[in-house]
């Protein structure tokens, strides 16, 4: 699918935002192609395809997390290792990013959902409409995840 192929950048987000395994993000990944092709034919070009592409993957993730966290046991953040791409040559800047993601794993599904689409720079009315949320209800909700981000920070 030549859709699957422009928007893949939003795809890779979701994966590495629920897996932090190489072997779970390409399953996941697959998945999520698997449910974007059955779901095709009912798009009813309503939103933007990239929309509907983020509510696919989305739930499609949030379903696969919550699955296999009924057969895993938690471990703590302190043991969690996330692999980021080098993008920066600063290994200061490459710790807070990893310090980041190690700190959103601690949210709730929807909570990580929220935060991928603020920092992919998306405007609270389209988070809203992918989440199928309000706009008032994601500020808030976004508010909140700020806080909790900055208590951590402090711990």
């Amino acid at each position: 699918m030549k859709v699957v192929q422009l928007n893949q950048g939003i795809l890779v987000k979701v994966c590495t935002m629920y897996r932090t395994d190489s072997e779970e993000r390409r399953d996941l990944y697959q998945e999520i192609v698997l449910q974007l092709w059955r779901a095709f034919p009912k798009f009813r070009a309503e939103a933007k395809i990239s929309t509907w592409i983020y509510q696919i993957a989305l739930n499609t993730a949030i379903t696969d997390y919550r699955r296999s966290q009924k057969m895993s046991v938690q471990i703590g953040l302190s043991e969690q290792v996330m692999e980021i791409p080098d993008d920066s040559d600063s290994e200061e800047w490459q710790e807070k990013i990893q310090w980041l993601y190690r700190a959103i794993e601690t949210l709730s599904d929807a909570e990580k959902a929220i935060t991928m689409l603020y920092l992919d720079e998306k405007k609270y009315d389209e988070i809203a409409e992918i989440l199928g949320i309000s706009s008032g209800n994601v500020r808030v909700k976004m508010y909140r995840i700020q806080e909790k981000l900055r208590q951590l920070k402090t711990t």
